[in-house]
């Protein structure tokens, strides 16, 4: 499960704004905003999976809960 944290940070990683995630994904800013809140809003499990792969494609990887916490990081570059 992606948290609204891994959300805030991977889109900073990527140096994109709300605006932009809501573009790529065809989802509006308002949702966008709720997927990042740590309110307990109902968000679709598809408009996450429509935000994680907005932020995958653009270099991000997400880090599973390990014992350590949940995370996230940038691609190497290739």
């Amino acid at each position: 499960m992606i948290t609204p944290a891994q959300l805030r940070a991977a889109r900073h990683l990527a140096s994109l704004s709300q605006a932009d995630i809501a573009k790529a994904t065809g989802l509006s800013l308002p949702t966008i905003k709720r997927a990042e809140s740590e309110r307990v809003v109902p968000i679709s499990d598809e408009s996450i999976a429509a935000i994680r792969g907005a932020l995958e494609a653009a270099g991000v990887i997400f880090v599973d809960e390990n014992g350590e916490g949940p995370g996230v990081r940038l691609k190497k570059a290739r």
